[in-house]
């Protein structure tokens, strides 16, 4: 059963949860984890290896937390903390010097082939890796997230259109390699 004050913080805006997690309010940063915590995964599953995301899901909101007096417009939190995110997949790969192309983290991802629907999934995450950054980062938020469209949106800060046509064009995109996949192995 939720109290009266987590009721609260459930109602209220990104800007004004910013503001009280700046504060040093915990319950409010707390929302903001959990209303941008998939946005932030699916944009790392788009960038690294499944293994590494929930360790650097992790480390974005260390990072934010500590950070969060640098944000300027207090409504923007969704859109500064995707930046975070990218650069984060970007340092990974730094630290680790594993400067990988898509090509290698496909290769990673289908390695562990194995029967079943854990292989079909790695299989689409493989696919969704070979795709353009915008369409990567929606389909992953929407077909591993579950995100909705508006819920990508408002997270991102995209237009409603811009998540629109970056699903539509993915999908299209997405059907292509997976056809073209099943076919070779046929």
């Amino acid at each position: 059963m939720l109290d009266s004050t987590e009721v609260i913080i459930e109602t209220l805006s990104d800007r004004d949860l910013v503001r009280m997690a700046r504060a040093g309010n915990r319950g409010a940063y707390g929302e903001l984890y959990r209303r941008y915590a998939p946005m932030v995964h699916g944009l790392l599953l788009a960038r690294v290896a499944p293994a590494f995301a929930d360790d650097l899901l992790q480390e974005v909101f260390l990072k934010a937390m500590s950070q969060l007096a640098r944000l300027r417009q207090d409504s923007h939190f969704g859109g500064w903390i995707a930046a975070i995110a990218r650069n984060r997949a970007v340092d990974h790969y730094r630290q680790t010097r594993e400067m990988q192309s898509s090509e290698e983290i496909v290769a990673k991802i289908t390695a562990t082939e194995e029967p079943g629907t854990h292989a079909e999934a790695r299989r689409v995450l493989a696919a969704i890796h070979s795709l353009p950054d915008a369409y990567r980062d929606t389909l992953s938020m929407r077909l591993v997230e579950g995100m909705t469209g508006p819920e990508i949106a408002s997270r991102t800060g995209l237009t409603h259109d811009s998540v629109r046509v970056n699903l539509h064009r993915g999908m299209k995109l997405l059907r292509e390699r997976l056809g073209n996949r099943r076919e070779s192995k046929s």
